[in-house]
């Protein structure tokens, strides 16, 4: 069994989005469901996660939860490859030569704008 001290020190991903109606920051951890904190100020914000985490992997530990470990960046590339109809390679091909970038740039543009549905949906 690992220790709170191995968990501790695992770089999980941190995320932060600005509060629009309240005002601060949302800080969470995706990989552990639930551990997330809100803040005015985001350097007050990322010590209460560490606060967050510490106790969320506690109460994991004592009821035997199994606790993810983060996702290492370095096992993926950044590349693969996608067939695609020719039709919608037709599109792709104009809408970005209309906005004056690379077909690949137009298409990361397009998965980067919809990623956090594709990341709910992972969930």
């Amino acid at each position: 069994m690992k220790s709170l001290e191995y968990y501790m020190g695992l770089n999980y991903i941190i995320e932060v989005v600005r509060d629009e109606t309240e005002g601060g920051y949302v800080l969470s951890i995706p990989e552990l469901k639930g551990c997330l904190t809100c803040a005015d100020q985001l350097d007050k914000g990322m010590k209460m996660l560490e606060d967050a985490k510490k106790q969320w992997l506690t109460a994991a530990l004592e009821s035997g939860y199994e606790i993810p470990e983060p996702d290492v960046v370095e096992d993926y590339s950044g590349q693969f490859k996608l067939r695609l109809p020719k039709s919608l390679h037709r599109e792709l091909a104009e809408k970005s030569k209309q906005e004056g970038i690379s077909m690949n740039q137009y298409c990361l543009y397009l998965l980067s704008k919809n990623s956090s549905h594709i990341v709910e949906s992972r969930h």
